[in-house]
């Protein structure tokens, strides 16, 4: 079985303990932001590898270094392989910054997008901006015409707006 599969099935089991689940995602996520943070003093690095070699670098397991690699495939130059992903199998972590930010805000990972490490790569004015833009990809803006009370009703019935579905108001 592939690593992802195996993360996966482990991670977002739905006939596992919640205790068990709460504890496994609370350890994920401060691993995971300690392997930003030093991804971040230095975003410019290459930093490349087997799985097992990025794991043992990072300090944590197969499975968690499988689930950083999972969220983070999405913010790289180069996606990864991640389907079949094997122990030795090479996968880079060149991540694009812009993009890595973005998608941390549109995962609402604050513990994240809030590195201070974030300070070194953009000031605040383009964190802003990125966050901003971001959070519009999002927005569903509806632009309906404006229907006023004497117009034709917007259901078809051919009666006026005030006296069919303006009624109900």
């Amino acid at each position: 079985m592939a690593l992802l599969e195996t993360w996966r099935k482990m991670a977002y089991s739905e006939t596992a303990d919640k205790n068990a689940l709460s504890q496994l995602w609370g350890e994920y996520f401060q691993q995971e932001k300690e392997i930003y943070i030093q991804l971040l003093a230095d975003p410019d690095a290459k930093v490349k590898g087997t799985v097992k070699e990025l794991a043992e670098k990072y300090g944590v397991d197969i499975m968690t270094m499988t689930g950083f690699l999972d969220g983070i495939n999405d913010s790289l130059k180069k996606p990864n392989p991640i389907e079949e992903m094997e122990e030795d199998t090479k996968v880079s972590l060149d991540f694009d910054k812009e993009l890595l930010y973005k998608n941390m805000v549109k995962a609402g990972a604050d513990w994240l997008y809030g590195l201070e490490e974030w300070n070194d790569i953009f000031d605040e004015n383009t964190r802003k901006a990125l966050y901003k833009e971001q959070k519009a990809s999002t927005t569903v803006k509806y632009d309906a015409p404006k229907v006023f009370p004497n117009d034709p009703c917007p259901c078809g019935s051919g009666k006026k707006y005030k006296k069919c579905c303006g009624a109900r108001k």
